[in-house]
């Protein structure tokens, strides 16, 4: 191995400053678990209208939509976090 392999980050290889921040970042997870929740909703919404279950599809559509939005905005919220922490605008191209 040379020099270059050793180093980290591996800025030669990638152009994001923040690569693989979104997981490795432990306050992301509430965000991301509560967006891959509500991706699992969907698909019951959709199994339940399917099946003629009105009701339930109601219920689990709005549990959807609680769950997607939720997530994304702790999402976007911490983002907006490590950017502030860092100086720059939240729609600063570099990273994260």
């Amino acid at each position: 191995m040379n020099q270059t392999e050793k180093q980290f980050p591996d800025d030669a290889r990638t152009t994001r400053t923040h690569a693989g921040e979104s997981i490795e970042d432990t306050r992301n997870w509430p965000g991301l678990i509560l967006a891959a929740i509500g991706l699992v909703l969907l698909g019951l919404t959709l199994t339940a209208a399917g099946y003629g279950f009105g009701g339930w599809a109601v219920i689990a559509g709005v549990a959807c939509a609680a769950c997607l939005l939720g997530g994304i905005g702790l999402v976007i919220l911490e983002h907006r976090r490590v950017k502030a922490q860092e100086g720059l605008p939240l729609t600063e191209p570099r990273g994260h």
